[in-house]
Parts: structure tokens; sequence; C-alpha cells
């Protein structure tokens, strides 16, 4: 997330050590769509354990760390029945001097005329590589910063991949370069909006990795007050799962991640879900964002009780999150 450093007063530093990088594509666990637990927190720390780890050398867009991590994705998708949005996975950045691509799979609905209208659902896996040492350390590892919401959206686009559940496509966009101005989002909004695409709503995930504390909902959203995704959200949760956190529009988050360019493009309702308030998570940008400081079972919750929402959003008889005047 591209948040202004001086929010941050204390450094916490963490050792890490390196977690050996091995492609998997496993599909076990079974989806216990019954129950309503869709992923546990075992498959989380699988997915986390691989992206975060010391081998892929915080995955700076441009750089060999992240090109391991885009294929583990492409991987990824193709194992969940995702077919590629492009003639491929990849959408290589045109506003960026190094090879650097978006990861684009796409789950078609299953309705004749919702399926013309699209949901995207995002975040950026890229984070800052190689930085100044601390005590030894020089990988930033970007554990929170995003594996967390890489691996949300993996985990949903597993879902919707496998069970087909969705009559409205819903589109799975990991975005590269965002630790480089948002440039990964800025492109592929514009790209799409090129294409004419009927965009409804695009759903950001960002620094989802730790639980907020002392709060009355789950997760908040940036953006709050600009629609009524929160009033949508929580009806198909049956629980005040989305708040308002008054730092993030302090701070001004909405126009701080990759929900934005969609938000400029396309004039959608377009917001970037959270559990980073600020009090919680003392390591952006450092290298002590490892994995070590996850909540794993946290963010199985986090995929468990959104699977829902997006499915009531996408099956819908009518869109019915708007923006407000």
């Amino acid at each position: 997330m591209r948040i202004l450093s001086y929010v941050f007063t204390a450094l916490f530093i963490v050792s890490c050590g390196s977690a050996k990088v091995v492609q998997t594509t496993s599909v076990s666990p079974e989806i216990k769509k019954s129950s309503g637990t869709f992923t546990n927190a075992e498959r989380v720390g699988e997915i986390m354990n691989y992206l975060a780890s010391d081998d892929l050398k915080g995955r700076e867009a441009g750089d060999e760390g992240i090109e391991i991590a885009a294929t583990y994705i492409e991987n990824y998708f193709k194992s969940y029945h995702l077919k590629p949005y492009f003639e491929t996975y990849r959408d290589t950045l045109s506003n960026f001097k190094k090879p650097a691509y978006n990861i684009v799979g796409v789950v078609e609905g299953n309705d004749p005329n919702l399926k013309n209208e699209y949901i995207l659902i995002g975040a950026h896996y890229d984070h800052i590589g190689i930085i100044k040492p601390e005590n030894g350390d020089y990988i930033a590892n970007g554990a929170n910063d995003n594996a967390s919401g890489t691996t949300s959206v993996l985990e949903m686009a597993r879902y919707f991949g496998t069970n087909k559940t969705n009559k409205r496509s819903i589109i799975f966009a990991l975005f590269s370069a965002e630790e480089k101005g948002l440039l990964g989002s800025k492109h592929l909004a514009q790209k799409l909006k090129e294409q004419d695409l009927n965009l409804y709503t695009m759903l950001n995930f960002e620094m989802t990795g730790v639980p907020l504390q002392g709060k009355d909902y789950f997760v908040y959203i940036t953006g709050y007050d600009m629609s009524n995704l929160a009033e949508v959200s929580n009806r198909y949760a049956k629980e005040n799962l989305v708040g308002f956190l008054p730092t993030a529009k302090e701070f001004n988050l909405y126009q701080r991640s990759d929900n934005y360019p969609f938000h400029e493009e396309f004039g959608v309702p377009s917001h970037t879900f959270c559990t980073f308030d600020f009090t919680n998570f003392n390591h952006y940008h450092k290298v002590g964002d490892e994995n070590s400081l996850m909540d794993f079972g946290h963010m199985a919750t986090l995929v468990n009780k959104t699977i829902p929402v997006i499915e009531g959003i996408a099956n819908a008889p009518s869109q019915e999150i708007k923006l407000k005047e």
C-alpha cells in the first residue's frame, strides 16, 4: 500500500528465515460450501509462505523474484479453471520501463444476460524488493503488503473458478508496480476502458494479514461514504462485517491503492478492503513485514466471510451498489 510513511513512529524488527520455494497447485482440502468454510489457515499459510519467502526477494516490479510470483499465480489460476482474460494471463505494462505484468483471469458468469456485466476483484502482488539492511536482513518480504491481499484474491478465485456460482462475470486481477505509483492498475483500467468493458464494481484487497483490534466490525473499506457497498456487504454477510475507519479518510487511503484508477476511468463503485489501521502493524515498507507476524486464521476468516458477499453481489437481479451523490 502506498501510505505516507510519517504515520509510523515505531519499528519492531523480527528475524526472518528463508522459506524454500516449492511450486504447488494442490487442490486439497476440498471446499466445504455447506458449512460456510471455503478456506482455512493451512491453505492460506501455504500461499503466504510461498509469496513472502526470502527466495522471492521482496517481489519488486521488473525483478526476478516477482517473475517467480507471476508464474505461481498463473499456475494457480490455471489449476482452478480460470480462463485468461486476454490471450494469456499476462497483461504487460506499457507504463513501466522494466518487463512487468498484471496477471488477469476471468470466471464467466452463468447467466446469459448478467454475464455481460463484470465485477473486478484485485490486489497488488509486488512489493519493494531489496532495501537498506536492518539487523542483517535486507529483504522487504511484503507479507502484509501485499502477499496478504494477493492470497485473499487467490482463494476467492479458487472458490469461483471451482464452483462457477456467479451469474455476473468476475475478473480476478493481480497487479504489478503498485509500489511504483499504482502503475499496474492504471494500465489495466485504461486498457479495459478502451475495450468498453461493462464494469459494475471493483473490489480491492490490501494489507489483510492482521486483525483489527477494538472494533465492532471485521474489515473496513476505503471511500466508505462514497457508495453503499458497506450496507450491501453487511446484508449479505448477515453481520457487521464492513465498517468505517476515520483514519482511512484522514489519510485519503481511497486514492492510495489499486481501486482508485478504476474509479477514475469508469466512475463506478471502487473500494479497498483492509484490516491495517495504523495501530496494529508497525513494519510498513520494512524488512520486518514477515509471515511470522501474519494471522493466517484471521485471513482465512476474511475470505470465508467475504465470499458470500461477492456471491450475493454477483447474483443479484440488479446492480445494488450505487455511488452516493
